[in-house]
């Protein structure tokens, strides 16, 4: 049914429930899933500021998704991670938009609420502009 899953994390616990509803799907149909994780501009100065290393940064940001590195490992479950830069919303849609993608999952809620309060929430955005079906996930 799906042959190309992006699972958007961001280390939450929505976006950890997001990634069990992607390894039924991708158990169903023997999906490859592809883990996009977006380092916003706005903590990307900070995280680089107070960073030892390029390598310690690339080390912290794969820590917030190895919870769902490790559940499509324990399910046997085919996957990638891509990393990206920009604003999570946006770039996600553009992300998804360039590549043929069957079906994108997404917490309903991530890490910044006060974020989410004032500008919209980030699977708001994707919803409605992404070309793909998106499956939210609370």
């Amino acid at each position: 049914m799906y042959q190309h899953i992006v699972l958007a994390a961001d280390g939450s616990d929505n976006a950890l429930r997001a990634a069990k509803h992607a390894v039924a799907l991708a158990k169903f149909g023997d999906a490859k899933v592809e883990i996009v994780y977006v380092t916003d501009f706005k903590k990307a100065k900070y995280e680089v500021l107070h960073a030892e290393s390029n390598e310690a940064l690339d080390y912290e940001r794969r820590q917030k998704v190895r919870p769902v590195e490790d559940l499509l490992v324990a399910e046997n479950i085919s996957y990638d991670v891509k990393i990206l830069h920009g604003e999570p919303g946006p770039t996600i849609v553009e992300y998804v938009n360039a590549h043929p993608v069957d079906l994108v999952i997404i917490g309903s809620r991530g890490l910044n609420s006060l974020q989410e309060m004032v500008l919209g929430s980030v699977s708001h955005k994707v919803v409605k502009r992404v070309k793909a079906p998106v499956l939210v996930v609370k």
